[in-house]
Parts: structure tokens; sequence; C-alpha cells
């Protein structure tokens, strides 16, 4: 479904824009992801509506932890955010070590806390940490908008189910400047 309206307490969620995932290769550029992902919560702070930014900081232990070899390991500044984003004191940052957002972290207290109904998702990967993190927000009730065109993956085709089959069955979609547009104006 289009992207038709956002609530009065909707949250931009970033996920994953790190220097180590940004990094990787991925279908769509991640420079222009995180181009968009930038505006998005440059609009959100100026509108007083939270902004996320989420890192994944490691590998929960489990069944799949690690890959032949052991567990996995990442070099120093891996879980850095890319600078583009201009974290600021009024971000709420989420580490995490799962694929979505909100298992085994504060995000969703720190959303109810604030009285927030909706979010806004970018970031990568697309059928990862982005749908995940959506599937989670759409079980515990929070209205989902994605910005298509600021989420890419490593992988085509697990991008296009993402984006044609998933997110349309959690919420809306819409790429940067209709979310844009859908927002209150500044001071309102």
């Amino acid at each position: 479904m289009t992207a038709t309206t956002l609530d009065a307490r909707t949250a931009l969620v970033v996920i994953d824009l790190q220097q180590g995932i940004t990094a990787l290769p991925t279908v769509h550029p991640s420079a222009e992801v995180v181009e968009r992902a930038a505006r998005l919560a440059a609009a959100f702070r100026a509108r007083d509506l939270p902004v996320v930014l989420v890192n994944v900081t490691g590998v929960a232990p489990g069944r799949t932890d690690g890959g032949p070899g052991g567990p996995v390991s990442f070099p120093d500044g891996w879980a850095d955010l890319v600078g583009e984003l201009d974290r600021q004191p009024s971000d709420i940052t989420v580490s995490k070590q799962q694929w979505g957002a909100f298992y085994g972290t504060g995000l969703d207290m720190e959303l109810r806390r604030r009285g927030v109904t909706q979010i806004v998702l970018v970031g990568i990967s697309t059928s990862i940490g982005v749908e995940s993190t959506a599937r989670d927000a759409f079980e515990a009730g929070y209205h989902v908008t994605i910005a298509t065109d600021a989420v890419t993956d490593t992988d085509a085709d697990a991008h296009a189910n993402s984006v044609q089959r998933i997110f349309p069955r959690l919420g809306e979609t819409g790429g940067t400047d209709e979310i844009l547009a859908l927002l209150p104006a500044a001071g309102n």
C-alpha cells in the first residue's frame, strides 16, 4: 500500500547504517540510502520527532552463531554509525545482536514512553534487519511505513521479495520524497 499518512507521533528508525555494513556491495548504492536516511533524519529532528539509530554490534549466541571457524568477530569501527547521519544528542541509539531492532533491546520501551504509534523504516539489509524490524513493529501494534528508496540489500532477489511481497502486507511503502511530504510542517 502506498504511503498515505503519518501519525502525529511517528519515529524514524534507521537500521544498520554503520561503517561495516555500508561498505558491503549492495543492490542499490549504500551512499544513496545513507543520503536519503540523513534527509529523513534531519526532517524528523526539525519537527521534534524521534530518530532512532540502530547498529548491530555482534551476533547473539545460538544455533547459527559464527561460521565454519567459530564465532564471528568484527574489525574495529565496524559498528560505528556513518557520519552522514549527523547523530544528535536527542537521537535514540539502539545496539542489537539480532536481526531485528526490537528483540533484546529497549526499543519498544523508548518508543512507547514517547507516545510513538508509527515508525518509518530505512536501512540495510532490506531482507534482514529492516524486514525483521518491520515484522516485529507490526506485531507490537505500530503502524509501519518503509521508505523503499532508502533500503537496500546484498541480494537483489531478497530485496525485491521484501519490497514487493512482504512490506505491503506489514504497512505502507513510499519513497523518501513522498514520506517527507507527509510530515507536518516544522513547529506544528
